[in-house]
């Protein structure tokens, strides 16, 4: 899918063209074959910055090709998928184009909320190419956060569950939630080493409110990272934690099922010796209250084992 946006200079009204004009923002979603070689027939570009931005395993870097005069910045973008119906955080990179000052293209392997939101914005200016980038960067930012205390909640939640009932369920959810924050943690370090190199390397001009909104965007990256790593922290600790417990759980499972054995099979043992051929009194065989007796011996003996079971803390 592809989406062109052009500002009009005299009213800076932004509106969905369908014409290429220089100014425009040209918005790329998973674009097909034949949409990335008219988009590069058009504009007189090289298809490989394209193709870059939609590799799932591309990382953010900037890149510059000097034959056709084209800038390319790839961040990575936080995106919330399903699966199961359980909310599942991870990035993808994101492909910002700046195409000889005249064009301004987005590429991404599909719909996010960075470039959604940026549709959504009144104040954007498609031919202020720099301005959309930093724009693009203090959002991404802002999503990060959002997803950061999404993941958090959803860990407060998890722990809650595992509180009363320990459920490989929430076990295997927490085990998500932290490799979620591993990817995050990755990729906000790229993007504030390419907002870092942006500020620094005068790739695109700067004016000073610019420079503001940049200095703000890494503010607000560094913020994701402590939030990151704080969160991961936090998770390991609990994982440890809980794998602790259910072995101390196990344990104390094995032990009392071990109590609970040796007491059965006292009267199994008694009952067994009883059964052999081993001479008995004559009138104690013969009595009708034998059974009752073996029965009571057992029972005695089995109540003992327990008293001292109990005192050496087996059947806790």
């Amino acid at each position: 899918m592809v989406k062109m946006y052009y500002t009009n200079v005299e009213t800076n009204r932004t509106e969905e063209t369908k014409e290429y004009k220089k100014g425009n923002w040209i918005n790329m979603i998973a674009p097909t074959e034949e949409e990335i070689k008219k988009v590069c027939k058009t504009l007189k570009i090289q298809e490989d910055f394209i193709r870059y931005s939609l590799d799932y395993e591309e990382k953010a870097r900037i890149d510059m090709e000097e034959d056709d005069n084209t800038t390319l910045f790839i961040i990575d973008v936080p995106v919330i998928e399903k699966e199961n119906k359980e909310p599942i955080y991870s990035t993808m990179p994101l492909g910002m184009i700046v195409v000889r000052d005249d064009y301004f293209i987005t590429v991404s392997l599909k719909q996010n909320r960075v470039i959604t939101e940026l549709e959504k914005t009144k104040n954007i200016i498609t031919y202020k190419k720099s301005r959309m980038i930093l724009q693009i960067f203090y959002k991404n930012a802002e999503f990060y956060l959002k997803n950061l205390k999404k993941i958090n909640k959803e860990t407060e939640i998890a722990e809650n569950v595992l509180k009363t009932s320990l459920k490989n369920k929430e076990l295997l959810k927490m085990l998500s939630l932290e490799k979620s924050l591993v990817y995050y943690t990755t990729s906000l370090k790229s993007n504030e080493a390419v907002m870092e190199k942006t500020l620094r390397g005068k790739i695109i001009k700067l004016y000073d409110e610019d420079e503001d909104i940049l200095e703000d965007s890494i503010i607000e990256n560094k913020q994701a990272i402590e939030m990151a790593k704080i969160y991961s922290d936090i998770l390991n600790g609990t994982m440890d934690a809980y794998a602790s417990i259910i072995s101390n759980n196990l344990n104390g499972v094995m032990k009392f099922l071990t109590s609970i054995t040796i007491i059965l099979a006292i009267p199994t043992m008694v009952a067994s010796y009883w059964g052999m051929n081993v001479e008995v009194p004559m009138q104690f065989s013969n009595s009708p209250w034998a059974f009752y007796a073996v029965v009571a011996f057992s029972v005695i003996l089995g109540v003992i084992a327990m008293i001292w079971l109990k005192k050496k803390d087996m059947l806790d």
